[in-house]
């Protein structure tokens, strides 16, 4: 069992790398993303919401294997981890623009007025007015997000990369078909899911208390 545990967390790293590297891919192209979708230009809204729509309807997995055996066999040459963190990536930016959305949603029409009449550039509302609220009240779903992509992670096995999931996969053939290491595995992704959760709430709310403040 010991060799077990230990072979599992040897997978941690990659489960980390690949689940924070796409989240911060997600959470930054997700903004401009966003002001495209909710644009009044056709031209920028309607490829974003073709964007979203497209992205959140296939599987993750096939955008994996998009990414690595079409544009990785020659076009442009990536290792399964770099594939990895760009398709669930790409994933990643479709699903948070959405969160980001429901986060404009959310703020009153009066601040964006009353920036205006203040005489500000809609730059600076986006900087110092609009973007700041959007994200503290996107904080809970953006965490709810993380911990299913920490999860949905498992699927860049299938490309090499080395992570819980793939150990499970080697140890579970090797002690001819045992379901054990699945079940440690299981355990092993809500033991990392729990300080996630943890720390969202803690954001959440050291977040409420400033704006509370002030």
């Amino acid at each position: 069992m010991i060799d077990l545990l230990v072979s599992l967390l040897r997978g941690v790293p990659a489960t980390l790398l690949v689940t924070f590297g796409a989240f911060g891919v997600g959470a930054i192209a997700a903004m401009p993303l966003v002001l495209m979708r909710r644009s009044r230009l056709l031209l920028l809204s309607a490829p974003a919401r073709i964007y979203i729509d497209v992205v959140r309807g296939i599987p993750p997995i096939v955008w994996l294997f998009i990414i690595f055996f079409g544009l990785g066999s020659g076009v442009i040459v990536l290792s399964s981890y770099q594939a990895a963190i760009l398709g669930m990536g790409l994933v990643s930016t479709a699903y948070l623009a959405e969160i980001y959305r429901g986060g404009f949603l959310a703020l009153s029409k009066g601040q964006r007025e009353a920036s205006t009449a203040l005489g500000m550039s809609r730059l600076d509302t986006l900087r110092y007015i609009l973007a700041p609220q959007v994200l503290r009240v996107s904080v809970p779903p953006m965490a709810t997000f993380l911990v299913s992509l920490l999860k949905d992670t498992t699927v860049a096995s299938t490309i090499g990369v080395r992570d819980v999931m793939m150990y499970a996969s080697q140890q579970a053939q090797g002690g001819g078909g045992s379901f054990a290491p699945f079940i440690f595995a299981a355990l092993l992704y809500i033991v990392l899911s729990i300080p996630v959760v943890v720390l969202a709430r803690a954001v959440d709310g050291r977040l409420r208390s400033r704006g509370q403040a002030k």
